[in-house]
């Protein structure tokens, strides 16, 4: 049972966080607009998990990345921005298939991608990954990886594993119909992980493709109902609504300059789980999430130059 106004306890454990499941290439247009006009795209360092453990990193804690490239350059790409931002790639695996793509037009409102899928998909459980996991404090993953197989299977093991070593579950349920396979019913398929993880945080589009339309208050609950413990429910210039089922708390935004959402949430995500891990309230954990999030918003591109939490922390007068 979560209480905002205390700490998570963690075991000592040689890494913090570590991320399972998608590094891919961000391309996004030089435009704004949902259709945009233009033809320049600029090529970026994209995905998730890769986002959020480099982000987590330059804020100041120990973070690892379980991820597929394809053998091709622009997995060597990826691989070398990995390495460029001090972080080990001993968990990235390299298959024979393409590195994965989205291709992105600029907004300042929730970005509609376009994916090219292919070696994303192909994590695979291995021992290295198994001892990553349970020398971390938490694990985070998104829909990308249990979409299709074998991550998903992947992702599945992760999970069992991660509840017998008492590893803190994060997940993303950014559903999206695009990444499952054809006449899958993948919204079936998260909610039936939504109570095998211990932290969820859905955005308002994410709670409407799971359950249809609702007020933020009914989205919480629905998410309550199937399970969840801590559900943050982030609603763009709206801010967010918390709940842990007995405790609920809304939250102002505060952003102050939108350059381009890409990469927001996973912002938020690397602010609040370096928070939980450096002894922060979960009150505080959040408010420090939502405004490492809202610095990313004045940059383009899902990975930024993140100072230090504590510099963040006083930037925002927290």
């Amino acid at each position: 049972m979560f209480k905002l106004g205390e700490t998570i306890q963690f075991e000592d454990q040689a890494n913090d966080v570590l991320t399972v499941g998608e590094l891919l290439v961000d391309m996004i247009s030089n435009e704004y607009g949902e259709d945009t006009v233009g033809d320049g795209y600029t090529r970026y360092f994209g995905g998730s998990p890769s986002n959020i453990a480099i982000n987590a990193g330059k804020l100041g804690i120990r973070s690892h990345v379980a991820s597929a490239v394809g053998r091709d350059s622009l997995g060597n790409y990826l691989m070398n921005r990995l390495q460029s931002a001090g972080m080990a790639t001993s968990g990235i695996q390299q298959v024979d298939d393409s590195t994965s793509m989205v291709v992105i037009t600029k907004s300042q409102a929730t970005p509609v991608p376009i994916f090219y899928r292919a070696a994303d998909y192909r994590l695979e459980y291995n021992e290295a990954l198994e001892q990553a996991l349970i020398h971390s404090r938490i694990v985070h993953f998104s829909c990308w990886p249990i979409s299709r197989n074998p991550s998903r299977e992947t992702v599945e093991r992760v999970i069992k594993t991660a509840r017998k070593h008492k590893v803190l579950i994060g997940f993303d349920p950014n559903y999206h119909p695009s990444i499952w396979q054809k006449g899958e019913d993948g919204v079936a398929y998260v909610k039936s992980i939504i109570p095998k993880v211990d932290i969820i945080k859905p955005s308002g589009d994410d709670a409407e493709r799971l359950f249809g339309p609702g007020t933020p208050e009914e989205q919480i609950a629905r998410f309550l109902a199937l399970g969840a413990k801590l559900v943050i429910l982030t609603l763009g210039k709206d801010g967010a609504l918390v709940s842990t089922g007995s405790e609920t708390m809304s939250f102002a935004t505060k952003a102050t300059q939108i350059e381009d959402t890409t990469g927001a949430g996973d912002a938020f995500w690397s602010g609040f789980y370096t928070a939980i891990i450096k002894g922060y309230t979960l009150t505080e954990a959040l408010e420090l999430g939502f405004a490492v999030s809202a610095y990313k918003l004045k940059f383009t591109g899902a990975v930024v130059d993140l100072p230090a939490l504590a510099v963040i922390k006083q930037q925002f007068n927290l």
